[in-house]
């Protein structure tokens, strides 16, 4: 079944690729933590928004460069 989903979201494993590669626990310890939110989905398979996915993989280049 093809999932479909809303222009500029992004789906767990889209996100987990965009941040480096984390495992889904590393994600939804993100989610815990308040350092990314869903943007809907169903409880099982979120969306993330595509801005707030970047701006996390960008501050986490930047904290892992420094």
């Amino acid at each position: 079944m093809e999932q479909r989903i809303r222009p500029g979201h992004l789906t767990a494993t889209q996100a987990r690729m965009v941040l480096g590669g984390i495992s889904a626990g590393a994600l939804r310890n993100l989610v815990y933590r308040g350092k990314l939110t869903r943007s809907g989905g169903t409880e099982r398979y979120p969306y993330y928004a595509v801005a707030d996915v970047t701006v996390l993989a960008a501050e986490r280049d930047q904290r892992q460069s420094a």
